[in-house]
């Protein structure tokens, strides 16, 4: 952890204090991955950290503030997604390559941030604005320079048939993605085999942003 930490009582947080903060965040981590969001406890939380309660709401206020600060670490490592496409080629076999990378990078940041993405899709299902805010900006990070590639390849004449808007092309595709990630096991009781799954991602990925199926 780099930067100020401070204590719910504005008070600065020493080595030692910061270390125990974020045994706390990381144990409440964990507990995401195996219990529901809203069956966690403070208590839990701080016996998990070999702590108390006490020390627990010298950081934070409450099991959701706690939350809210993992997925703020989540939105910045979301960040570098934009590196799957940003400046990438779309044309022939470099353009199959960059779709592969981009559905592969996605799927490898949603199994990493599992458990918070999951609850950040709950607080925002629910209305929670914070978490609204913390889903889009996860999402941007993707939307943003996948329509611009999609603007480009149209600039370069190579994107064919209707062309909608580049911005809810960019979107869907960004949210399809999201939504085969975190529904893995009910696509495969459908019938959707895992490993079928990426090799239609990436089709579906090419044809958005080209409007071609991609090179072999």
């Amino acid at each position: 952890m780099t930067g100020q930490v401070t204590t719910v009582d504005g008070r600065v947080a020493g080595r030692r204090g910061q270390a125990t903060r974020q045994k706390l965040l990381d144990c409440l981590g964990k507990m995401l991955g195996s219990s529901p969001y809203r069956d966690v406890r403070v208590i839990d939380v701080a016996r998990k950290a070999g702590t108390s309660p006490a020390t627990f709401y010298q950081y934070f206020p409450d099991v959701e503030a706690a939350v809210l600060e993992i997925a703020e670490v989540t939105v910045r490592e979301g960040a570098s997604l934009n590196e799957l496409v940003a400046g990438r080629a779309w044309a022939g076999k470099a353009g199959r390559q960059t779709a592969e990378d981009l559905v592969e990078g996605f799927l490898a940041f949603w199994r990493k941030h599992d458990a918070i993405l999951r609850v950040i899709d709950l607080g925002a299902a629910e209305g929670d604005r914070r978490f609204v805010r913390i889903r889009t900006r996860v999402q941007g990070a993707l939307v943003k320079p996948l329509a611009d590639a999609i603007e480009a390849q149209r600039a370069r004449g190579r994107a064919a048939g209707e062309e909608p808007a580049a911005a809810a092309v960019a979107g869907s595709l960004v949210t399809m993605l999201a939504a085969v990630s975190s529904q893995p096991k009910s696509l495969q009781s459908l019938g959707a085999k895992q490993t079928d799954l990426k090799p239609a991602l990436v089709q579906l990925v090419h044809l958005g942003v080209t409007g071609r199926k991609p090179a072999k």
